[in-house]
């Protein structure tokens, strides 16, 4: 696939939601890569536009999958996951625990705690910032004298596009 030039933007709209395109989030994430000295792979951005093209989160095996029309020779589940640790570590893509799958970060110039919403009916997530709860789990976590390191949360329920559908889980919609 041939992508056109596109600048990387970084987001500066602390209320954003996330409406970026994915060339100008793959275009950031190569530049972000760049000033932190580390390599953006051919393999590591092919499998951040996957996650970018993607509608919902992909586990590495899909991954594998959808790489196989792009690849002569079959790219491994540990590539793969090589390629997702590293993306990982350099804050672009984020492990969704309770689906075992990935999702690329909308905002990855920004350092900031992860909230997810997942829908148990199509799968799809939604990234949301909030600084507020970010406050309140560092405050929480200073009264027990914890330090974490990692901080993902993940709310499941039915997104919008399935409640307008009617598709929500055990939800049948009847047309008048």
């Amino acid at each position: 696939m041939t992508r056109l030039a596109v600048q990387p933007q970084p987001c500066v709209d602390p209320d954003c939601r996330g409406q970026h395109s994915p060339d100008e989030r793959i275009a950031l994430a190569a530049s972000l890569c760049g000033e932190r000295g580390v390599r953006l792979t051919r393999r590591r951005r092919q499998i951040l536009e996957l996650l970018w093209e993607s509608d919902r989160p992909m586990g590495a095996y899909e991954l594998v999958e959808a790489l196989k029309p792009k690849e002569a020779r079959p790219v491994g589940p540990p590539t793969v996951y090589r390629a997702l640790e590293f993306l990982m570590l350099q804050g672009l893509v984020s492990k969704l625990q309770s689906r075992n799958a990935y999702v690329p970060c909308t905002h990855p110039e920004r350092t900031h705690d992860c909230l997810f919403f997942i829908c148990s009916n199509c799968s799809a997530s939604i990234e949301l910032e909030d600084p507020r709860l970010e406050s309140l789990i560092t405050e929480n976590a200073g009264l027990v004298e914890f330090r974490p390191t990692r901080r993902v949360i993940e709310v499941e329920g039915t997104c919008s596009n399935c409640i307008a559908a009617g598709t929500a889980m055990g939800e049948v919609k009847v047309d008048p």
